[in-house]
């Protein structure tokens, strides 16, 4: 699983003079592709197997190298496989550091060797996802969880002070009236606690949205309590037992609020891109058109419908792409076809510091396949 720690170690990494290998391997969900895992991987050691023999590179650096090769090999050969969309993994054995975590969407299998974790290409598939917190409240409880990737993981546990009911209620039920106010002070304080922990939470960045679950009349009166900057961050909330819900349908239900929520977004980015389009602004619509704008590097935000693919032509050479044509009109050298021109298209404005959503929402993407939000304007596209 993908937590919060785990992206943590690796953005404050540091080798020091040693480099970091860093792999990703975009997996099939067949398993004659996944026993084809091993070979996948030692292709793209290949790639880097003469650093480790490289004399101008420091002795501790070339050793380094050579340990990451044989312990990433190693650990391709080994069951149970990845079952993710795909894979990253970051060695610098020279300082025991591996990671390995599985991605939920697709990449491109590239390797690079650098001085610190080469991180972008999983960011900008983690862009896709939000981390949400899942808190589910009574007057007396919450448990929260972290909801991230398809994965749920719980993370705390907070327990009021719960008042004991007396036996009898006294004269003219003074002592019920009196215990009632207490048990409501007792909740409320209860509640005023579990929103500072969340406040907490998001204000450290742990989070982007928040789902709240327990019976109605509890959940609407803890919103009460949230500050109005956490109200904004709560996607939605859903009716549930605390005390006999279980696991799954804690996580079915967050599931289902998230899903609605990035639907929800998705649309409100294809209209904004559209409209932006209509009036002039830095967006274009269609796919010739995001060819071209990756192909100058001005894609901020790209949109592309899920699942779609298109084949095309790609120049290695000035990162021209286009649908068709042998010849790149920038240099003038030979263009590689490929079966998938959106798939470059995403990489390379991954590569330009740009961010790809995918969009699975039904909207125009549909027939034209992508739109993007620009960061100047395109100049006039070469005949």
């Amino acid at each position: 699983m993908i937590t919060a720690a785990a992206l943590e170690r690796l953005t404050r990494f540091d080798g020091g003079k040693l480099p970091v290998t860093s792999v990703y391997l975009g997996l099939q969900p067949d398993r004659r592709a996944l026993r084809s895992l091993s070979a996948q991987v030692s292709s793209l050691l290949h790639q880097i197997r003469p650093m480790a023999e490289d004399r101008s590179l420091d002795r501790d650096a070339r050793l380094s190298v050579r340990a990451d090769i044989e312990r990433i090999e190693a650990e391709a050969g080994r069951e149970p496989r990845p079952t993710g969309r795909a894979l990253a993994i970051f060695s610098c054995s020279g300082r025991d550091f591996y990671e390995e975590l599985e991605l939920p969407r697709s990449v491109r299998d590239r390797i690079v060797v650098d001085a610190t974790p080469w991180v972008r290409p999983m960011l900008a598939v983690l862009d896709e996802y939000h981390r949400t917190c899942v808190l589910v409240v009574d007057k007396e409880s919450a448990r929260t969880w972290e909801l991230f990737a398809d994965e749920l993981e719980e993370t705390s546990t907070l327990f009021g002070a719960a008042l004991r009911k007396p036996q009898y209620a006294g004269w003219h039920g003074l002592d019920e009236y009196r215990v009632r106010n207490k048990a409501q002070e007792l909740a409320r304080r209860h509640f005023r606690r579990v929103a500072t922990v969340l406040d907490d939470f998001f204000r450290e960045g742990r989070f982007e949205l928040l789902a709240v679950g327990g019976h109605d009349v509890e959940v609407s009166t803890f919103l009460d309590f949230l500050p109005p900057k956490l109200r904004d961050a709560v996607a939605g909330t859903f009716s549930v037992d605390p005390g006999t819900a279980t696991t799954q349908d804690i996580r079915a239900s967050a599931e289902a609020i998230v899903e609605r929520y990035e639907r929800d977004e998705e649309r409100r980015e294809v209209a904004e891109a559209y409209e932006t389009q209509a009036a002039g602004g830095n967006a274009v619509v269609g796919l010739e058109h995001c060819l071209w704008a990756g192909s100058v590097a001005a894609v901020q935000r790209l949109l592309v419908h899920e699942d779609a693919t298109a084949p095309g032509v790609v120049c290695d050479e000035s990162g021209w792409l286009a649908l068709s044509g042998d010849t790149c009109p920038i240099c003038g050298r030979p263009t590689r076809r490929t079966d998938d021109v959106i798939d470059e298209l995403a990489q390379a404005v991954i590569d330009t510091s740009g961010t790809v959503e995918h969009v699975a929402a039904d909207t125009p993407l549909k027939e034209d396949v992508a739109a993007a939000h620009l960061r100047f304007p395109l100049p006039p596209p070469p005949d």
